[in-house]
């Protein structure tokens, strides 16, 4: 068959971006488990338009809730030309019912497991509505499809080396989504590194990992960073601010080429942190956190949340400020988003905070689809879009770049230069985050408050109970053997 792979998009900027940096890795990596006898090309609609047309027998649509809407148009247009459509990534994994509206087959979960199947189905005509994948280990796992990539992402080596996280953040899917903390074969890591070959310098020069916490495991993450030593590359990752009291690390991450480590951050109160379970930060130690990353020439990206509930307007606004003084190189700064499958939205939804007439476009990490504790929905965005103007207004911005100038490696001064230049662009021509339209009627089916939270783990412990007791009916009693 012919499959293509859609990973969805919808600007969250004005105008949308100058530059592309990097792409998801989901689209490269499902077209490398795809079997070999199918034909498939992979489009990103991040840089170029998808085409609606009967080329594709199947056409996959990955995406995350922000996109929903888009994602489902696009599968309606499909569908309506006979191609069928199949769903797949943490929006549909949890609002499985809708997305059944719009396409012929659901994925849950992790796609490797049940991928293969799928397309056999389709082929034979035989789909099931739901597929249910699950977390498997990952050795095995082919390099992704660089091949497929368009050529507008500066950094296309993007790879994922480990799934899952420890910690339990009750506004992140993670734990559900991706249960447990596994990591691949330290080869096959470097060996996507390694064989890869890209055309510009920084591009065959830098590796991306798409992990959520790459370091958590030590041994195996110095048995991986031993091996990257020679590699000649740089690298940069999500990893949580403890990677900083482990000194051995630290050398090897500086050895290996690391020129850049994101930490969530998520506030600079000690009140926030526990509200969500963030209990693994310690506000007290963000700047002796950041100063030894930079004695190792290492980019500190932060990830900052606005909408806490002892959050004021005029506290968010004053966090730029007090990012920059910790010494933050680039702050991310996104609003709180109550996503299906965490304990946050259970929470809000119980409570009766949810907005219930905020769509899809409301969950881009851009919008407000709850009520704050402590101001209304539009003081919140109105404060985060203060804030995201004051953290990449071109004072705070030239203090970065020149305290970077000083303590930052040449790879990890490159990368705090290229993502200010890119948010700092923005700022200077007013493209600034773009504003979800507040629809008079809402359109998203919450489910009941009192019903049972919904968990993908839970989903799968249920299928095995029936499962099994759909086997025990079938089999025949001894009483009946006997008589037989």
């Amino acid at each position: 068959m012919k499959v293509r792979i859609v990973v969805d998009y919808v600007p969250r900027y004005r105008r949308g971006h100058q530059w592309h940096f990097v792409p998801p890795v989901t689209g490269i990596h499902l077209a490398a488990i795809t079997p070999p006898e199918h034909e498939v090309e992979v489009i990103h609609e991040q840089v170029r338009p998808v085409p609606v047309d009967t080329t594709p027998d199947v056409v996959a649509l990955s995406f995350f809730s922000g996109f929903a809407r888009r994602a489902y148009q696009l599968a309606d247009r499909y569908r309506a030309l006979g191609v069928r459509v199949v769903a797949g990534g943490p929006h549909v994994s949890y609002w499985t019912e809708e997305a059944l509206e719009h396409v012929d087959v659901v994925v849950t979960g992790e796609a490797e497991s049940v991928w293969p199947e799928v397309l056999r189905d389709i082929e034979r005509g035989t789909p099931r509505r739901v597929y249910r994948g699950e977390a498997v280990p990952l050795a095995g796992l082919p390099t992704p499809r660089y091949d497929l990539l368009e050529d507008r992402f500066l950094v296309p080596r993007v790879l994922q080396a480990t799934r899952g996280c420890p910690f339990t953040c009750s506004f992140c899917t993670v734990p559900d989504l991706n249960p447990g903390f596994r990591v691949r074969p330290v080869d096959e890591v470097v060996r996507d590194i390694a064989t890869t070959r890209f055309p510009r310098f920084w591009q065959d020069k830098v590796a991306w990992f798409w992990d959520d916490n790459l370091l958590v495991q030590r041994r195996w993450a110095k048995d991986l960073l031993r091996a990257m030593s020679g590699l000649d590359r740089w690298w940069l990752t999500q990893a949580s601010i403890d990677i900083v009291k482990d000194r051995e690390l630290l050398d090897l991450m500086e050895r290996s080429g690391c020129i850049g480590i994101f930490l969530g951050i998520e506030s600079l109160d000690e009140a926030d942190l526990r509200s969500v379970d963030k209990r693994q930060n310690r506000v007290r130690e963000y700047r002796d956190a950041i100063e030894r990353l930079h004695d190792r020439g290492i980019c500190v990206m932060a990830g900052f949340i606005s909408g806490f509930d002892d959050q004021t307007p005029e506290a968010i606004v004053a966090t730029a400020d007090r990012l920059n003084a910790v010494g933050v190189d680039v702050p991310f700064l996104s609003v709180l988003t109550p996503f299906r499958g965490t304990p946050l939205y259970d929470e809000y939804l119980r409570d009766g905070r949810i907005l219930e007439d905020r769509d899809w476009d409301h969950y881009t990490g851009y919008g407000v689809a709850f009520r704050p504790a402590r101001m209304t929905p539009d003081e919140l965005l109105a404060a985060h879009r203060r804030l995201w103007n004051r953290a990449f207004s071109p004072a705070l911005v030239t203090d970065r770049l020149a305290r970077g100038a000083r303590q930052l490696s040449r790879g990890g001064m490159m990368l705090s230069a290229a993502m200010n230049g890119f948010y700092g662009l923005k700022q200077l021509t007013g493209n600034e985050p773009a504003r979800a339209p507040i629809e008079g009627e809402g359109r998203i089916a919450h489910p009941d408050p009192m019903q049972a939270p919904l968990r993908l783990s839970q989903i799968g412990v249920r299928r095995a109970e029936r499962e099994s007791a759909s086997r025990h009916e079938k089999a025949p009693s001894a009483a009946r053997t006997a008589v037989a």
